[in-house]
């Protein structure tokens, strides 16, 4: 039987799989996804409508028995009794790090990866960001410009669904928006009192999250309900109300042919030594352990950062040489996370009251980039914004009601307390030296060797982080907030923001980066990386959308270059 050979493998099915596998599929390519974990049952595992009392340890999980096999994954926060099924075992999946470095990699393993399981805070990129070494003089500039992006951004959210309001704000620019979700009362003293500040660059606004507020009509079978505000989407949303590829991107590219192939962990790719390109990919059936091949025209790498460079690191070179596409020497290195651990929180005394008021808003608020944008801070380059929120605790404030018995109870069910709250995320800069390769003398389950992360955030991170905490506090002493507790530190640990990018870096200079504009391997012409990996620099939004929005832009040119013969 003659061997298949797909137009593309794609390898992960999450946020950029997903999308280039409809992109490509729709487009009448022959497209194979590889995933490495299962095919998720909504009906089974989504737990957005289990209450605490329906499970042994009422949400708060067994932490013994969790910490044994999730000892990293559990730092997430929707790693918890409702939702540890989306994350992986720790020790099936391991890596290592320097002993004084330590780094939290947060990983998905099943049909849709991370984007089942995340926040959905969904921002646009600008100019300030791709071309940010012009900007301040460091580091490197993108090889493309917001413009470049604008269309594809405008592609990925009139089918995602984001809900936002226009603001016409240069550091963060509009999306394609369904109709924003409401503030809080909290949060609109908050946003009254930060514009009375004077700063034209410090506004709030309401988050812009990958959740519909408005059903989307896409087809008989790709009808996507607006949000019925269970409030629970980090365990899964069964209306597919919430952006998930495995709910929709996926669905819709197996509709056009697409082949899913679960169970498959990829241990490298294969190269054709005769012509220097990929023609295929390894990988290992995460039951069976036996190891299987399957072959394309083109592969894109769309795994996760680390794990899409964990993967070009495990393969071989055309000369033999461990990474492939790494004739630049710059694989792995300029590994970024977000840096927090600054912001503030307090209470609004002023908004207590029996009643319960709030409803199941699964989003926030968001202040965006203020700082050196027109006018330089002095002792750090680049920028950090605020997510937070303003609300009501339903039962949460019980561990600070004093006494006990019949008063107590009284108290905890009829006063719901308001607070309030201000957490940074700020840019970690690109630095060659936060890198990762790979440990040849620790495996996975699968024999595949593992990475090494050597990463860890500076001097500018750290002052950054220290401005965050006197900024969230002006702005919420400025609201009218009471008890306000600031935190300058300790910055976070690389990796528990889960916005981890670079290590794969686009560039014009193939002496000096991995890919082209286009994701485009410069060693490798067939080969694309498209997820975080890409990534130059990150800006503090959030990265996922723009990630999508790169991988549209990067199917188009496929499309159009193995067309003409040139792939």
């Amino acid at each position: 039987m003659a061997q298949t050979v797909y137009d593309a493998i794609i390898i992960g099915s999450g946020a950029t799989g997903g999308l280039a596998a409809k992109e490509l599929s729709e487009r009448g390519l022959r497209v194979v996804i590889l995933e490495a974990g299962r095919k998720v049952d909504p009906l089974k595992e989504y737990t957005e409508h289990t209450w605490p009392y329906e499970v042994p340890f009422r949400g708060f999980r067994d932490n013994r028995a969790q910490e044994k096999t999730q000892p990293i994954q559990s730092r997430c926060y929707a790693c918890n009794e409702f939702g540890s099924q989306f994350f992986v075992n720790d020790l099936e999946n391991p890596y290592t790090t320097p002993p004084d470095k330590p780094f939290f990699w947060i990983r998905s393993r099943h049909v849709g990866g991370r984007s089942l399981p995340w926040g959905r805070q969904s921002y646009r990129m600008s100019n300030y960001d791709f071309k940010a070494a012009t900007h301040d003089g460091y580091g490197d500039d993108w090889p493309i410009s917001y413009e470049d992006l604008v269309p594809y951004y405008e592609k990925v959210e009139k089918y995602v669904g984001i809900s936002g309001s226009y603001e016409k704000m240069p550091q963060l620019p509009d999306s394609v928006f369904q109709p924003a979700m409401a503030l809080t009362c909290g949060e609109q003293v908050l946003k009254k009192a930060i514009a009375k500040m004077g700063d034209p660059h410090r506004r709030l606004i309401i988050g812009r999250v990958a959740i519909l507020t408005k059903p989307i009509h896409q087809g008989t079978k790709d009808e996507r309900a607006a949000c019925h505000w269970c409030g629970h989407c980090d365990r899964g949303c069964t209306t597919a109300s919430y952006y998930c590829s495995a709910t929709s991107t996926v669905p819709a590219a197996e509709r056009k042919g697409a082949k899913l192939i679960t169970f498959a962990t990829v241990s490298h790719i294969i190269l054709d030594k005769n012509t220097g390109k990929a023609k295929g990919v390894a990988y290992v059936d995460t039951n069976t352990r036996a190891a299987r091949e399957v072959y394309g025209k083109t592969v894109l790498v769309c795994a996760g950062t680390l794990e899409s460079t964990r993967i070009l690191l495990n393969s071989k070179s055309a000369d033999g040489a461990e990474g492939l596409a790494n004739s630049s020497g710059v694989l792995g290195h300029y590994l970024m996370d977000h840096a927090g651990g600054g912001g503030a929180s307090g209470t609004m005394p002023m908004h207590n009251t029996k009643v319960m008021e709030l409803d199941g808003r699964a989003n926030g608020i968001y202040v965006p980039r203020f700082v050196n944008l027109t006018t330089k801070h002095g002792k750090f380059v680049r920028g950090y914004g605020f997510q937070g929120g303003s609300g009501q605790s339903l039962y949460n404030h019980a561990k600070t009601v004093p006494g006990f018995g019949t008063k107590f109870k009284k108290a905890v069910r009829e006063d719901h307390p308001w607070g309030i709250s201000l957490g940074g995320f700020g840019e970690g800069l690109a630095r060659f030296e936060n890198h990762v390769r790979t440990n040849k003398d620790v495996v996975d389950a699968w024999g595949i060797p593992v990475l090494h992360i050597d990463c860890a955030f500076g001097d500018n991170e750290r002052e950054m982080v220290k401005d965050m905490g006197e900024t969230a506090a002006e702005m919420l002493e400025k609201a009218g907030a009471k008890d306000v507790r600031a935190s300058f530190g300790p910055t976070s640990v690389p990796g528990i923001l889960i916005h981890e990018v670079g290590t794969a870096r686009m560039g014009n200079d193939p002496k000096k980066s991995v890919l082209n504009g286009f994701g485009q391997a410069h060693d490798v012409k067939n080969l694309f990386v498209t997820d975080g990996a890409c990534w130059v620099s990150m800006g503090n939004q959030n990265p996922t959308l723009t990630m999508m929005a790169i991988t549209a832009r990067a199917c188009d040119y496929l499309v159009k270059e193995l067309r003409a013969g040139r792939l």
